[in-house]
This record gives C-alpha cells, structure tokens and sequence, in this order.
C-alpha cells in the first residue's frame, strides 16, 4: 500500500513509457488517500509532464469502468467512484444515507469552498449568525479541516474543505465547482 502522506522513495528503474500509463493507474488504485504528483513522478522515473500525459490517458480510460480521476488539490489526485453510481455503491456497500445537511451548513460549506482558507469570523460577517456549532459539524464530517491561523487580531483559525468534500459532491476538484453567488468572492475569485 501507498501512504500518500509518506510515500515510500525506493531506487526504482524508470518505467518505460510503455508501461506508465498501467502503472499509474496501478498505483492509484492500491493507494488509500490522495498521492503527491510529486511521489507518483518519483516512483516512475518521469517528468512533470509525463506524468500529466499518463494522468490524462489514465483519465481517458476510467469512464468505463465508473470512476475518475480527481484532483485534490494542485499537488495530489485520487481515483473515486463516478457520482452517477453512488446509489449503486451505496447499496453494494449497505450505506443509508440517513442525514442530509442543514441550510446553515450548506451555507457553510459554501463559504468555505469559495473562500478557503476562512475564518469563523468571516463566515459570521457573511452570514450574519454564530457558525461555531455549524463548523464543528462539517469538521466531524470531514467536510472542512483547520488548516492553519490567519495572522490578524486573536490569531483565528482558518478552514478549508477536504477531499471528502471534493467526493462527497462528485467534484474532481475546485475547477468544477460552480461560478459563486454573487457577493461570495471578491472579484470573482475562486478556490485552489
């Protein structure tokens, strides 16, 4: 198995241009959280580039098979489950889903994807009432994480979204995500 947080660097001989893409899509399937592109380039002795056109074959091909590929951040990718299939797996799995999220916290979560990383603060100043209680949940969820401290008054702690998020809503990353409401970014920005 594959610790994405502590790859293992063994001496390898380079994969042969024939074979990345296999092994590629060999690794991402044994590993258990997203991979560093960085780990993966290493372990398959090739270049950034490469790497992106054996992440791009990869892709290609996963459609048939229910899954894709998806882009955690700038820096790791995962394979999931296609979100069309979720009913399936779900039932294969014998998952129910038994809680929906709120209106505050879709609200939240909202606020944090768009914005990340976020303050509770900010989030109060958008939204208008305490989100201690909302927090906290999308933190138990795994939906958002503390992700560090801003540098103002108080040293707050700022929150970004998780991979789960990115799965949780079918998304292969930040680029997918819709164009945010009105008002929600400053001059459009968007996350990532």
């Amino acid at each position: 198995m594959i610790d994405a947080d502590n790859p293992v660097q063994l001496p390898m001989h380079p994969v042969t241009a024939d074979e990345r893409v296999a092994a590629l899509g060999a690794m991402l399937f044994v590993a258990t959280e997203p991979v560093p592109l960085g780990s993966l380039a290493g372990q398959l002795g090739c270049t950034s580039r490469e790497l992106e056109d054996a992440l791009g074959a990869v892709e290609r091909h996963l459609g048939h098979l229910g899954l894709l590929l998806q882009r955690c951040d700038q820096e790791r990718v995962q394979l999931a489950t296609a979100p069309a299939l979720a009913p399936v797996i779900q039932r294969f799995l014998g998952l129910e889903r038994t809680v929906r999220l709120s209106q505050a916290a879709l609200e939240t979560l909202a606020i944090v994807a768009y914005r990340q990383p976020v303050t509770r603060p900010d989030i109060e100043a958008i939204r208008g009432v305490d989100s201690t209680a909302v927090l906290q949940n999308l933190v138990a969820r795994g939906l958002v994480e503390p992700v560090g401290r801003a540098s103002s008054v108080g040293s707050p702690v700022q929150y970004a979204t998780t991979p789960e998020f990115l799965r949780a809503f079918g998304l292969k990353g930040f680029h997918d995500l819709p164009p945010p409401p009105a008002g929600l970014c400053p001059d459009g920005l968007r996350p990532g």
